[in-house]
């Protein structure tokens, strides 16, 4: 897309059609399906975001206005009331993304304008024309073709095409090579034309080029409908029969060029911005990654824009010359750097920064020691006296083990910090926090000079590299313990998430055994099932397809077979797994549950492939656990990821019997909480009818429902206790009518007033979890029992749809939470206790509220003891905590 070649001192204007483009984003990323983990769709915002980075960047404008339809009907509606009348409903996906894109613009200072009754082009118009007149050049920006009757000399049009990049620059010029007609012909063209999308009539047997080629001959409409009977044959007939609805669609194509806007171009210039505002705006959203560091670039300088990199003195130590430097190291903190190949069962270091307190620095390469120097860096890393800060620790600690040495006086670890104070983030990058909270750029101050004179040459850039990024964790540590003691998070910080890290890091490298004969043969039989199914299906529809194939599912099924129309998509009715479940309770045909076991056995087939993948030269899988992804604060884990193993189906089940006990042990021990959410939700709301329902003896799902239906407990069928127990559960998630309607399989009334029922019971459980969100309106976050803070700024967005999912998540935040800091301060006391009682046995696992253990010979019934009253004792709830413990070969033989 060329630029445009105006004079470069001339002003230029740049107005954007915002409905416009925002649609054309939605539907150009609609299936890339993008949204929060909290399920805000953001195709729109990110599309959007893109495109006006884009042309920000390559046009540079001098002032800028994004203009925007509004709902209210326009004068064109008053003349024409069928007008745009054929336009679907918007969808309710992109309808939650229209304040998303105001906010995003008021964060980024761009002015956005909309006025009642009036659609943006007219804005669009009246603004070009005002500043044209003033001697500036105008760049309009839009889908809507009746735009180009704007262009002039001074005006162009960038007209998207396809996608979010694809844009056709017209210019006078342009248009005629186009259209074979100027811009001041082309609205008399459209008027003939007709337009579809605005409801506008075409004349019946008259086309583009028919259209185009009577204004050509005649000049402008204007003389074509004084001359209309000059027009012969059938086509003149039509014309004449439709000269009024002509005459129509050019009163409502032509575009206001003096629309009353309280607005002077001199205030259409881009604001001074903040940093900060825009990446809490994006860490909301959750956009990361290279469309921030654009539009980062392309906005230029903000109020918060870094004014520095960091000012970095550092010298290369080589062979005999570690020991010395590190002997002088001055006291107080020190900054690390690692760099390397890092995994869960080895790795290796290949460089190490250390930034010293008094703002020097080294670089050392561990491959070139003397064994005097590695000695010496051996005892440094492993003295807990000397504190030390690193970024992201739990890699560089696994690396350093497999070189036989130690990481210990870690007092923080920047990227857990960051993640305490803002657990909402999606980047924890050290770059990112530098410029977020040090307001620097992750580079050397060139002015300094220091690091110049001491590297000779740019082979040493890599070096550099590493020290600076020492510098700016040293600094970095220090800003965040300060921004987070303001937060209440530094406890949190110092005894659970820190000292967390060891574990995690010995259980990734302990791994847990796994019988690769065993996998591959559940892996060739859930194959073997996927192409039954297959078959199956290819019989029953009487010839192949493809099955992964929506386009042809949504042929077979809804005009081959005729079967009930489900929610319709874009592109068409739906086939996803709810689909599925739906329609084979509205038909007898064989195809829905053939599908939907079709797709279960390929999940489940490439669920252990990707197990198989995993195992090591050890025999055994090492997944990673990660602290700062959840926001509740919960672990998750990644190749792979333990938590996806399904154990809800016996089918599924039977992988968990491809983990087995390692040799030189004796048995798997598996230890979980037992209803874990629901007594914190006890604990927490003081319910005194929920925590009866603990104390009564029966089964707890039992007995609230027996509270709740007024029965005596043995009279509580099943049915009854899979309601209220999707009722227990579901209020700790914040679970509405609509969704507990949908788990149920019951009408949302019926859902509404089991819900009214249950409160009328259990008040306790309705107060608290009201104070829940009316608290964390006022405060702005939610907090766990030990202080863990959720920051929930949508709690008050004018969006609904954003809001209603911040109340959900406030609602869900400190009951999950506080189960997340349960079992890790669990975590950390069996820790301790296997190492006080002098305990082979060593945890390997935990996935969600369980622990699984592998058991030393003749250390079973001492680990059983240790593993119950640490977890039992982990935190003094109202309702006791209560663990169960299984023994077993497999880690399926161990459940219970």
């Amino acid at each position: 897309m060329p630029k445009s070649e105006a004079t470069p001192a001339r002003p230029c204007l740049l107005l954007l059609d915002g409905h416009s483009l925002a649609y054309r984003a939605f539907y150009a990323l609609k299936d890339a399906n993008l949204m929060t983990s909290d399920g805000q769709h953001t195709e729109a915002v990110y599309g959007f975001t893109s495109m006006l980075t884009n042309i920000l960047r390559d046009e540079q404008p001098t002032n800028v206005a994004v203009c925007f339809d509004r709902s209210e009907p326009t004068f064109r509606h008053v003349e024409y009331t069928e007008y745009k009348a054929n336009r679907s409903e918007t969808p309710e996906d992109f309808r939650g993304q229209m304040q998303l894109i105001y906010e995003l613009l008021d964060t980024m200072r761009i002015p956005h304008l909309s006025l009642p009754g009036y659609e943006a082009d007219d804005l669009i118009a009246t603004l070009a024309t005002r500043a044209a007149a003033e001697g500036m050049n105008v760049l309009i920006v839009t889908g809507d073709r009746d735009a180009l009757q704007l262009v002039s000399s001074e005006i162009t049009v960038l007209m998207t095409r396809r996608g979010i990049s694809d844009m056709t620059r017209f210019t006078p010029e342009a248009v005629v090579e186009k259209y074979d007609l100027t811009p001041q012909q082309y609205p008399d063209f459209a008027a003939l034309r007709g337009d579809p999308s605005d409801n506008l009539l075409s004349i019946p047997g008259v086309g583009e080029k028919t259209a185009a080629k009577w204004v050509r001959e005649f000049g402008s409409l204007t003389a074509l409908v004084d001359r209309v009977d000059e027009v012969k044959g059938k086509v003149g007939d039509k014309l004449r029969e439709h000269v009024a609805q002509v005459l129509m669609n050019r009163r409502l194509t032509e575009l206001m060029r003096d629309v009353p806007l309280d607005v002077d171009l001199t205030d259409l210039q881009q604001g001074a911005w903040d940093r900060e505002e825009i990446n809490k705006l994006f860490d909301t959203l959750q956009i990361r990654g290279e469309l921030r560091e654009r539009v980062f670039k392309v906005l230029g300088t903000g109020e918060a824009e870094p004014e520095q990199g960091f000012e970095v003195e550092t010298v290369i130590l080589g062979p005999d010359r570690v020991t010395g430097w590190l002997s002088a190291l001055p006291e107080g903190r020190a900054g690390l750097a690692f760099k390397g190949a890092y995994g869960s069962g080895t790795g290796r270091i290949d460089g190490i920064a250390i930034a010293s307190p008094d703002g020097t620095a080294a670089h050392i390469d561990p491959t070139r020691l003397t064994e005097a120097d590695e000695t010496a860096l051996r005892a440094w890393l492993g003295d807990p006296a000397r504190p030390k800060a690193v970024h992201d620790a739990k890699g560089p600690m696994l690396a350093l083990w497999a070189q036989g040495m130690e990481l210990r006086g870690l007092t923080c670890d920047t990227a857990l910090a960051a993640y305490l104070a803002m657990p909402g983030q999606r980047t924890f990058a050290l770059e990112d926090l530098a410029r977020r909270y040090l307001n620097r750029d992750l580079k050397v101050e060139e002015e300094s000079g220091g690091q110049a004179a001491l590297f000779g040459d740019d082979d040493d850039a890599p070096a550099k590299d590493l020290a600076l990024r020492a510098h700016a964790v040293r600094e970095l540590a220090q800003s965040l313990e300060t921004f987070l003691a303001g937060r209440g998070g530094t406890q949190l910080l110092e005894e659970v998430e820190l000292p967390l890290l060891t574990v995690l890091a010995q259980m990734e490298r302990a791994g847990i055994a796994a019988d690769r004969q065993y996998l591959a043969g559940l892996e060739a039989e859930f194959g073997a099932a996927v192409k039954q199914a297959v078959e199956e299906a290819h019989r029953v529809v009487g010839e192949p397809f493809n099955l992964g194939s929506p386009k042809q599912l949504q042929e077979i099924f809804f005009v081959r077979l005729n079967l009930p129309k489900t929610k319709k998509t874009k592109t068409g009715y739906t086939t996803d797994a709810d689909a599925l479940t739906w329609l084979a309770t509205q038909t007898d045909h064989e195809l829905p549950i053939i599908m939907l076991r079709h797709r279960d056995q390929q999940k489940l087939r490439t669920t252990v492939e990707g197990l198989i993948k995993e195992i090591t030269d050890d025999g055994r899988i090492h997944t990673t656990f990660n602290q700062i992804v959840a926001a509740t604060g919960r672990l998750s884990s990644e190749k792979p990821n333990l938590q996806n193993i399904p154990i809800r189906t016996a089918e599924g089940r039977r992988i968990r019997q491809g983990f087995v006990v390692g040799e030189g042990y004796e048995t798997l021990l598996t230890a979980d909480y037992s209803q874990i959410e629901l007594r914190i939700m006890a604990h927490l709301s003081g319910d005194e009818a929920l925590i009866a329902a603990f104390e009564s003896g029966h089964d707890f799902h039992q007995a609230t429902a027996a509270r709740v239906f007024d029965l005596p407990p043995e009279q509580v069928d099943g049915e009854l206790r899979a309601r209220i127990k999707a009722m227990n559960y579901g209020l700790a998630y914040g679970l509405s009518d609509f969704g507990l309607s949908g788990q149920l399989n019951i009408p949302v009334a019926e859902a509404r007033a089991l819900k009214e029922e249950y409160f009328e019971e259990f008040g306790g459980v309705r107060d608290f979890l009201h104070e829940i969100v009316t608290q964390a309106r006022k405060d702005g976050y939610t907090e766990t029992i030990m202080g863990r803070r959720r920051y929930l700024p949508d709690l008050t967005s004018d969006n609904r749809q954003r809001r209603e999912m911040a109340e959900r998540m406030a609602l869900n935040a400190p009951i999950q939470g506080s189960a997340a800091d349960i079992i890790k301060v669990a975590m950390l006391n069996v820790h301790q206790a296997l190492r006080e009682e002098g305990l082979r046995s060593r945890m390997l696992l935990q996935v969600h509220d369980e622990l699984v253990f592998e058991v030393a010979p003749g250390e079973l019934e001492m680990l059983r003891q240790v593993v119950t009253d640490q977890m039992n004792s982990a935190y003094s709830l109202r309702v006791p905590l209560e663990v169960s413990v299984g023994i077993g070969r497999t880690w399926e033989d161990a459940g219970h």
